[in-house]
């Protein structure tokens, strides 16, 4: 899987895997984040209203628009034929309303298949759209499943404190909400539709997918 690593404005510690042969985009404000840690992103883009200025090599784009500087990355990096997402920076910013659209980029990216994961101060968030997520024992804290959009059904999960066989998640209930992990391996399965899940950010990105 090709990986495309987005910085956007928000805020993050550090980055949670290396970046060595990722497409790495910086999006508007995000540019800041890519010259502290001292890498040249591949693409530059946005309409520059966080940042302050433009870089030279930037592509701008007009404040008014459809797409969210974030998700204007995103489509940089389908472009690209980039498959596997990771995205800081996109969930502690100052504006709910951009922490909610860049969940929703997940979900755009699982409907265009592709994985996406934000990574934030103290959350990461990633999807599971009709296929098994599995966590290592290792893994601590708390873990929420949400449904965002059409019905999930078919949720299965098990290793947690709490299991589900075979359920159904929708976005009018939040049933997977506060789960936590138990010191086993635990899985996270969707026969139809897509999730995301929620959990510290401090465990790392060490799962996978089956």
């Amino acid at each position: 899987m090709k990986k495309c690593v987005i910085f956007c404005a928000g805020e993050f510690d550090k980055l949670a895997a290396p970046v060595e042969d990722a497409f790495v985009i910086a999006a508007d404000g995000g540019y800041a984040h890519t010259k502290k840690l001292g890498l040249q992103p591949d693409a530059v883009l946005g309409d520059f209203d966080s940042l302050g200025y433009v870089p030279s090599d930037a592509v701008v784009h007009p404040v008014e628009k459809d797409d969210t500087d974030c998700m204007l990355a995103i489509r940089a990096g389908l472009e690209a034929g980039c498959t596997d997402f990771v995205i800081y920076g996109a969930l502690d910013g100052p504006r709910l309303d951009h922490t909610l659209a860049n969940l929703q980029s997940l979900q755009y990216l699982a409907a265009h298949g592709a994985r996406g994961t934000l990574v934030g101060l103290q959350n990461t968030v990633t999807t599971v759209r009709e296929e098994t997520l599995v966590f290592p024992a290792e893994f601590t804290g708390t873990v929420s499943v949400f449904c965002m959009g059409e019905p999930a059904r078919g949720v299965t999960i098990r290793g947690l404190k709490y299991e589900l066989i075979e359920g159904e998640l929708t976005s009018a209930y939040p049933l997977g909400v506060s789960n936590s992990f138990v010191g086993a391996e635990s899985r996270i399965a969707v026969e139809k539709g897509c999730v995301l899940v929620l959990f510290d950010t401090a465990n790392g990105m060490r799962w996978r997918y089956e």
